[in-house]
């Protein structure tokens, strides 16, 4: 994209950016209440049936999900004008999505500078490595990868990975204010977490939480997963990266039902996003229906998505991803050659 294209593409979505205080209101009356509600629901649900609270704890966590929406544009900026209150809100929302404020704030900060640039990997992000990266891997970091990759870790245990380990401990050099923000939100969550387990008895209380927790995590991270790992997603190294292009060519727009739309905070509209943070995620459609080169962006269904759970590995000289499979026959003409390599210094070195 050339940088004239580059100048009215920004220029098309600056109107969209900076928060509506009527809009986000209205989004918090929509998404916090019933949240609550839900969850009371689930409770009272359990003198009934369980499998009726499971019911309520899928809904539940749809508001946690739609809550953590909000989390993020704080993080951004962008949800309300003052930054003062976005970080209380941010709070706030942290505390019940179990997502520490200022840690993730850092984090995903660096998330949007470096997305799509191979030689920036490693926070913010899932971890991907390339299939040459993986061929000269050993076995143990193979096998560790692999692990990491499989989809009943990570969306199976990666949830509870997340909330109980991950977001409950600073980073080695966090700043003061990082860490007091982390501790604070840890608190506060073992505190209300400690009145209602002794409010309607600790096995109620897991009874109900543990799914939300899981289900919103396992969606979440599924959302994470697909919108940047999709077949002809964009990968560069430093050198040729590009940050318009990683925006719209690196993520994705997720079409989904408008139900599971409005659940996600248009979160699926994440090439809009990445190309412009400060967009509250009540705009990024508006943006994304505004402007003819973000329609052009690839765009990927439920359906389609699916296919996203082989993809393994970057592939640098094809530029695609590729799954395990896939890739078998270059790493035995690796290892070919790397016998090779090492009979032909044996018999140099007699």
């Amino acid at each position: 994209m050339s940088k004239q294209k580059q100048l009215a593409l920004r220029k098309a979505v600056a109107p969209f950016e900076g928060s509506s205080t009527k809009d986000s209101i209205k989004q918090l009356i929509n998404t916090i209440p019933p949240f609550f509600l839900s969850w009371y629901a689930a409770y009272l649900s359990l003198g009934v049936s369980y499998w009726l609270t499971l019911l309520c704890a899928v809904l539940t966590s749809g508001f946690v999900i739609r809550i953590f929406i909000i989390f993020h544009d704080c993080c951004h900026q962008s949800f309300l004008k003052s930054k003062k209150w976005n970080k209380i809100l941010g709070t706030i929302s942290g505390i019940i999505t179990l997502f520490p404020y200022e840690k993730w704030k850092r984090e995903h900060s660096i998330h949007h500078a470096t997305s799509s640039n191979l030689n920036k990997r490693g926070t913010g992000d899932i971890w991907i490595l390339t299939v040459d990266e993986y061929i000269a891997s050993s076995f143990w970091q193979r096998f560790v990868y692999r692990m990491y990759r499989n989809p009943v870790v990570m969306f199976g245990i990666g949830p509870f990975y997340l909330f109980l380990i991950s977001n409950r401990f600073n980073r080695k050099g966090a700043r003061g204010k990082e860490r007091t923000n982390t501790y604070f939100i840890n608190l506060s969550v073992l505190f209300i977490y400690g009145l209602l387990a002794w409010s309607i008895g600790w096995q109620n209380f897991l009874l109900v939480q543990a799914p939300i927790v899981f289900i919103a995590g396992a969606l979440g991270i599924w959302l994470f997963y697909v919108q940047h790992q999709f077949e002809d997603s964009y990968f560069e190294d430093e050198e040729q990266w590009d940050y318009i292009k990683a925006a719209i060519d690196g993520s994705s727009y997720y079409k989904l039902p408008k139900v599971l739309q409005w659940i996600t905070g248009n979160i699926g509209f994440h090439h809009v996003h990445h190309l412009s943070p400060k967009v509250p995620n009540y705009n990024l459609e508006k943006v994304h229906e505004a402007s003819m080169p973000l329609q052009a962006a690839t765009t990927i269904t439920i359906s389609s998505s699916l296919r996203a759970l082989r993809f393994r590995l970057w592939d640098s000289e094809n530029k695609t991803f590729v799954s395990f499979k896939e890739i078998k026959s270059r790493i035995r003409q690796a290892k070919a050659e790397m016998r090779q390599n090492t009979t032909t210094s044996h018999i140099q070195e007699k």
